[in-house]
């Protein structure tokens, strides 16, 4: 009896023996060994990759930023004080990833792509890894597609492309990030994807901004990306890739995107602030020796693909913030180096009444006319020059009245410019309006036109091209054609609307 017992449970052992799958599972495990303002460091993840995720205790996320002979140094998504030295640490082999996909549009979320909106989970099963190689030079086709801002200004000197990287930069308050959702506003019916990425921005700021998208009925198709400035810095650090990645998901499906990074500045700043808590050496400014890749790294994403690839796009504009217009310092000049030209605000214009206060001497597009609708770029060639020789003359005047018959001439067509290149808030304005501004102003037809009715001629102009016969053969032509209609028929058009105005 006592010996079947035996045999029984040798059995029973041998059986289980014999269904025993269980893998063995390693986990690399680390200790931290300080903590505090946003970083930790690790000892003991040998095997951590630079940018791999790290589970803390208490459900906090954190990242690899340093490695270090002795241990990791990673910063924090979240507050400090929920880790303390001697936690310990998995490593988790992964890349941060956000979520991408359709289910981000209408959606506000944070710098990990976690919903701040109050509109529940983002159903979404697909992710991406935030920081990725840009596309290569045969991935790539030339800019040549316009993205219409609506600001006349800029559709008219500095027109940007589909693909293209142009900088918004400027002092604080002067109008940067009207002109970036002005942007945000005008792509309403153009089939373009808009991301809004707000680094280091006051709550009522980020706020202010996702009403008037509500308001406008653009939040549909945006995507508002929030590090406010009481994230801690990494937070902001990580936002802007966060953005750029959530927007490559639409490229490479064909799609054209806008992204907006408000502002690359606080985002530089909040490097600094990492790379110092990580003894990482600080250069010029005691900015780290890699903030100019910091920025390149992030803008190179921007691309028009290739046909073969989709021919999808992502327009980048970054914008940043300058010191008494001070456009030599270190980080406006590597980010004027790193795009495809600039949209320089100066404070003089902008407190003299002349918005969007942008300077036609300082403002440039390397894309330029390539990507310009090809009816404004043919009105619009001398604008700039006209623009530029009157400040000129404007400077000079000013120690004497003698002045002749040519000069005065030339004097009247600047201030009428200036005056028609004015522009209220989310007022945009189609190419084929712009079109027949700049031709009524370059021809003449506004020389006789008293400065204070410039407005009310404008507005009328528009009008009457959407109820005359004629003005509505031109507005067709110049929506299908994209190029100038017959210079008589115009000249026909603006005399009679002489008349009658």
């Amino acid at each position: 009896m006592k010996s079947l017992k035996i045999e029984e449970i040798s059995a029973l052992i041998k059986e289980q023996i014999k269904g025993y799958n269980e893998t063995i599972k390693t986990t690399n495990v680390g200790t931290v060994i300080r903590v505090g303002d946003g970083i930790a460091l690790v000892y003991g993840l040998d095997q951590a990759m630079n940018g791999e995720l790290l589970e803390f205790p208490n459900g906090l996320f954190g990242m690899v930023l340093n490695l270090e002979k002795d241990y990791v140094g990673a910063i924090l998504f979240g507050g400090s004080h929920l880790v303390k030295e001697g936690d310990t640490v998995k490593a988790t082999g992964r890349i941060l990833e956000v979520p991408v996909g359709e289910a981000m549009l209408g959606r506000v979320v944070d710098a990990l792509g976690n919903p701040i909106d109050g509109k529940g989970v983002i159903k979404t099963s697909t992710y991406r890894p935030v920081e990725k190689k840009a596309s290569g030079v045969m991935a790539r086709q030339s800019v040549k597609v316009p993205l219409q801002t609506g600001i006349k200004v800029i559709d008219a000197l500095v027109p940007i492309g589909r693909g293209q990287r142009e900088l918004i930069i400027g002092d604080r308050g002067i109008g940067k990030t009207s002109i970036a959702v002005d942007t945000i506003l005008n792509q309403k019916d153009e089939n373009v994807i808009c991301i809004y990425v707000a680094i280091g921005q006051k709550e009522s700021t980020i706020a202010n901004v996702i009403e008037t998208l509500k308001e406008n009925d653009a939040l549909k198709y945006s995507i508002v990306v929030a590090a406010t400035a009481s994230s801690p810095a990494p937070l902001l650090y990580i936002a802007p890739y966060a953005g750029v990645t959530i927007a490559e998901e639409f490229m490479y499906a064909g799609r054209d995107v806008l992204i907006i990074y408000d502002d690359l500045t606080k985002h530089a700043t909040s490097y600094r602030e990492l790379s110092l808590l990580l003894k990482r050496p600080p250069g010029r400014e005691a900015f780290p020796g890699d903030v100019f890749y910091l920025h390149s790294r992030l803008l190179e994403r921007a691309a028009k693909l290739s046909n073969e690839l989709g021919a999808g796009s992502i327009t980048a504009l970054p914008i940043i913030e300058t010191q008494a217009g001070d456009i030599s310092a270190y980080i406006p000049t590597n980010v004027i180096s790193i795009t495809d030209g600039q949209i320089f605000l100066q404070s003089d214009l902008f407190y003299s009444g002349i918005r969007p206060a942008v300077s036609a001497g300082l403002s440039v597009s390397r894309v330029g006319g390539n990507a310009q609708v090809k009816a404004v770029k043919k009105v619009s060639g001398t604008l700039r020059l006209d623009l530029a020789s009157y400040r000129e003359l404007e400077a000079f005047t000013q120690f004497g009245s003698d002045l002749d018959a040519s000069t005065k001439a030339k004097l009247e067509r600047g201030k009428r410019t200036v005056e028609i290149l004015k522009q209220d808030l989310h007022k945009s304005v189609a190419p084929y309006e712009l079109t027949m501004l700049v031709y009524a102003l370059t021809h003449g037809y506004l020389d006789n036109i008293e400065i204070n009715k410039l407005a009310e001629y404008e507005a009328k102009l528009y009008q009457e091209l959407k109820v005359n016969s004629l003005g509505l053969e031109i507005v067709k032509h110049l929506k299908t054609e994209k190029t100038l209609p017959d210079t008589n028929i115009l000249d026909e058009f603006l005399i009679e609307f002489a008349k009658n105005f």
